[in-house]
C-alpha cells in the first residue's frame, strides 16, 4: 500500500518539511510595498536552508494566507503556481503543494 512511498523516497521514514509562504497578493497581510519578488525570494531562502538541512520532501503551503477560508480566490492558486513555477529549478527533492 506504501509501494509509492518506496519509489518516492530512498529512505525509510522520509521527513517533509513544510515551506510556508508568506502572504500573497488577496491576503490581508500582503505586503504591497515589498510585492511578490519579497515572497519568492523569501521561499528560495527557506527552500535552500531546508535542502541543505537534508529534508526528504517539501511542502509548499500558504500558511501566513490569513484568515483560513474553506474556499479560496482564484489569486491564492495562481500566485502559488508562479511561485512555485520560480521555485522548480531550485527543488532537488519531491514537493508537493497545499492550499
Amino acid at each position: 500500500m506504501t509501494e509509492w512511498l518506496t519509489e518516492m523516497f530512498p529512505v525509510r521514514k522520509p521527513v517533509i518539511g513544510m515551506l510556508h509562504l508568506s502572504a500573497l497578493p488577496g491576503d490581508p497581510g500582503y505586503d504591497t510595498q515589498a510585492g511578490l519578488s519579497a515572497v519568492v525570494d523569501r521561499a528560495k531562502t527557506e527552500l535552500d536552508a531546508l535542502q541543505v538541512g537534508g529534508i526528504d520532501g517539501i511542502l509548499i503551503s500558504n500558511e501566513f494566507s490569513l484568515p483560513y477560508l474553506t474556499q479560496t480566490e482564484p489569486i491564492t492558486a495562481i500566485t502559488m503556481a508562479r511561485i512555485v513555477g520560480q521555485l522548480l529549478d531550485d527543488i532537488t527533492v519531491p514537493f508537493g503543494v497545499n492550499v
